[in-house]
């Protein structure tokens, strides 16, 4: 599989770097943060939400709605899922990773979406992306041997548990607070997620 690099023009569909912010310091704290064998996502981690770029992003990037800081953090080369949320998502690369991306707009209407059409793109340590809410994306993928860790900043309480259940159409996909999810068969799920990925559960 191709990978491209997310300065290159294919990227600018899914996203965009952001240049305007110092993300300097949480890459420095995020390198405190564990290193599994397998992946481990914290959506809200206290250490990380104390720094001032917190403050930065809330009121200039996220138009003073209050987010959220996390990681997601391991070692991973599979697609195994596609989820995408109703607000742009921003990771940073705190170790050089891959990320493995689509359209929601290729989503079928009965919730399938060929696996063919991902695209994987690098993001070199130190550089930050918005994903837009319409780019499907999942855990990120290692370079190589080597494995990663993530910064991901989302407005406040996302995937987080549910209130209530939720079925029928695309409510089906909401796996937790704003977040649709497509599982590939071979991506090791939970029961109830919904299996939709149809190819090649993607490998980098």
């Amino acid at each position: 599989m191709e990978i491209k690099k997310v300065t290159d023009a294919a990227f600018r569909k899914y996203g965009r770097t952001i240049p305007e912010f110092d993300f300097s310091e949480l890459v420095e704290k995020l390198a405190e943060t564990p290193l599994p064998e397998g992946v481990v996502y914290e959506p809200s981690v206290e250490f990380l939400e104390a720094l001032s770029v917190k403050g930065k992003l809330e009121t200039a990037y996220y138009g003073e709605l209050p987010i959220q800081i996390g990681y997601c953090n391991g070692h991973n080369h599979l697609l195994n899922a596609v989820e995408y949320h109703r607000s742009s998502e921003v990771d940073i690369a705190a170790d050089d990773l891959i990320l493995l991306l689509g359209s929601q707009q290729d989503i079928t209407d009965d919730y399938t979406y060929d696996t063919s059409k991902i695209e994987a793109f690098l993001c070199p340590k130190g550089t930050a992306v918005e994903l837009y809410a319409t780019t499907l994306h999942y855990a990120p993928c290692s370079v190589g041997d080597a494995g990663f860790r993530c910064g991901i900043v989302l407005p406040k309480d996302t995937n987080l548990p549910l209130d209530s259940r939720h079925a029928g159409y695309e409510d089906a996909l909401i796996t937790a607070k704003n977040k649709w999810l497509i599982g590939h068969a071979e991506g090791g799920l939970d029961a109830g997620s919904h299996i939709g990925l149809i190819g090649e559960n993607i490998s980098v």
